[in-house]
């Protein structure tokens, strides 16, 4: 059972998008130097079908995509409710950000427009480091998933200071 502790509307987390970002708890991931330990307990709201509807229409004059931030406890249930969106909130994106290295082969991943993976590694940086290890990918018209992570990195303009 998926569990969400809040929401948030959010701009940046999947490029050209404004996301009705939901926090899943239960993350069995544990990345060192993760921002969002609270997340580690199973805690929170059941997220449902039922709940999902509500909370997408709390903000749908708003809204382009449905974030999942987490699941990684259960990728299927995370399927479920992205088909969910698909099938009954016709015109939302679906993005998924997973702490996990590979996509889990429990999802179909053409229930999703963004996909990120990867955990967190402070050495390396987030997606705005073209060190990261983590990666983002859009899924193009014809079904198949392009690396979009460097639409991410920071660049810095010469001359700046």
């Amino acid at each position: 059972m998926l569990r969400y502790i809040n929401t948030d509307i959010v701009f940046q987390e999947f490029p050209d998008e404004v996301t009705l970002a939901i926090n899943i708890s239960g993350c069995p991931c544990r990345c060192p130097g993760c921002h969002s330990q609270f997340l580690w307990a199973n805690r929170g709201d059941e997220l449902t079908a039922e709940a999902l509807s509500v909370l997408i229409h709390g903000a749908k004059d708003t809204i382009t995509c449905v974030g999942f931030m987490g699941g990684d406890g259960d990728p299927a249930a995370v399927d479920l409710l992205a088909k969910y969106v698909q099938e009954r909130h016709h015109g939302l994106k679906v993005g998924w950000y997973t702490g996990r290295t590979a996509i889990s082969p429990l999802i179909d991943q053409q229930h999703f427009d963004y996909i990120k993976v990867g955990p967190y590694l402070r050495h390396l940086g987030g997606l705005d480091s073209p060190r990261t290890n983590q990666r983002m990918y859009h899924r193009c018209t014809d079904g198949s998933f392009e690396d979009i992570t460097s639409r991410f990195w920071k660049h810095q303009s010469e001359g700046s200071l």
